[in-house]
C-alpha cells in the first residue's frame, strides 16, 4: 500500500512512534524491521523521540536515516528526560498521519504486528477503535511478569476498562483521539480507560513479544508498583470527575 517514494513526498496516513531513552544497540534492527513491512502499510512516517539520551542514540538514528534503512525519519529530541509519555505526546503532537502506531524502542515489540493493527482500525464500522496489543506470551523475568500480572489486574478491577494488558507499548488509533487527553506520565497504560470514558471503542489484538537486544529496562518492579496505583487513582478521579457531552449540536 506504500507509495514508491514511502510516502516522503505526500501527507501520511500513518505515523508510527517511538519514545526512546539510551537505546542505541536496538534501534537499527527495529528500523530494519520497521522499513521491512511499510510496503504493506498505508502511506507513513516513522518518528523517534530521543528523550534525553546520553549514549549515541541520536547519532545512531541520524545514521539510520543517512544510510537510507529509514531516509523519511524524522527524530525528534529533548534536553533533558521527561519520561515516556511526554515523548510519545511531544511525537504525536508532531505527527501528520490521521493514524497513530506506538511502539517500544527496545526490540521487544514486533513491527510485523503493525498490519494486523493497522486492518482492524480501518476496517472498523462505527466510531474508530483504539486498538491495544495484547501480550500473550511475555519474554519477560519471571519476577516482571509477576508484578505485570498484578498490576494489569489492580487497573483493570478499578477502572473497569476491558483490558487485559495495557503494559505493551504497541497501540494504534486516531490522532485526533488522543491529543484531548490530559498529559501525565504513564498515560500510554491507561489509554483504554481514557479513551473509554471519551466514547472510542476498543479492541485488544494479540501481539508478540521478545527479549531485548541490548541494554535494560528503565523501570523496576518497585517503582512501577508504586507510580502505577497512584496513577490508577488519579485516573479513577479524572474519569470520576469528566463531564462528557456524547453529542453537540450547533443550532
Amino acid at each position: 500500500m506504500q507509495d514508491s517514494d514511502n510516502g516522503a513526498s505526500s501527507r501520511p496516513v500513518l505515523s508510527i512512534i517511538a519514545a526512546v531513552l539510551n537505546e542505541s544497540g536496538n534501534l537499527r534492527p527495529l528500523c530494519q524491521e520497521i522499513a521491512a513491512v511499510l510496503d504493506r502499510l498505508p502511506p507513513a512516517e516513522i518518528i523517534f523521540v530521543d528523550d534525553g539520551s546520553t549514549d549515541g542514540t541520536v547519532a545512531e538514528l541520524e545514521a539510520v536515516r543517512r544510510d537510507g534503512i529509514l531516509p523519511q525519519l524524522r527524530i525528534l529530541s529533548h534536553e533533558a528526560v521527561y519520561g515516556k509519555s511526554a515523548g510519545l505526546r511531544t511525537g504525536i503532537e508532531a505527527a501528520r498521519g490521521e493514524w497513530v502506531i506506538l511502539l517500544d524502542g527496545d526490540g521487544q515489540d514486533n513491527p510485523i504486528d503493525f498490519i494486523n493493527m493497522m486492518a482492524l482500525c480501518q476496517q472498523a464500522s462505527g466510531r474508530a477503535p483504539l486498538v491495544v496489543g495484547v501480550r500473550t506470551k511475555r519474554r519477560d523475568t519471571l519476577s516482571r511478569r509477576l508484578a505485570s500480572r498484578f498490576a494489569n489486574g489492580l487497573r483493570r478491577h478499578l477502572l473497569d476498562d476491558g483490558c487485559p494488558d495495557t503494559g505493551a507499548s504497541l497501540k494504534a488509533f486516531r490522532r485526533e483521539d488522543f491529543l484531548p487527553l490530559p498529559q501525565f506520565e504513564g498515560l500510554h497504560r491507561f489509554l483504554p480507560a481514557l479513551m473509554g470514558q471519551r466514547g472510542v471503542p476498543l479492541v485488544c489484538m494479540p501481539v508478540h513479544h521478545r527479549n531485548r537486544l541490548h541494554g535494560s529496562s528503565k523501570y523496576t518492579n518497585f517503582n512501577r508498583a508504586i507510580v502505577g496505583i497512584r496513577d490508577i487513582l488519579g485516573v479513577m478521579w479524572l474519569n470520576n470527575r469528566a463531564r462528557i457531552p456524547k453529542r453537540v449540536i450547533e443550532r
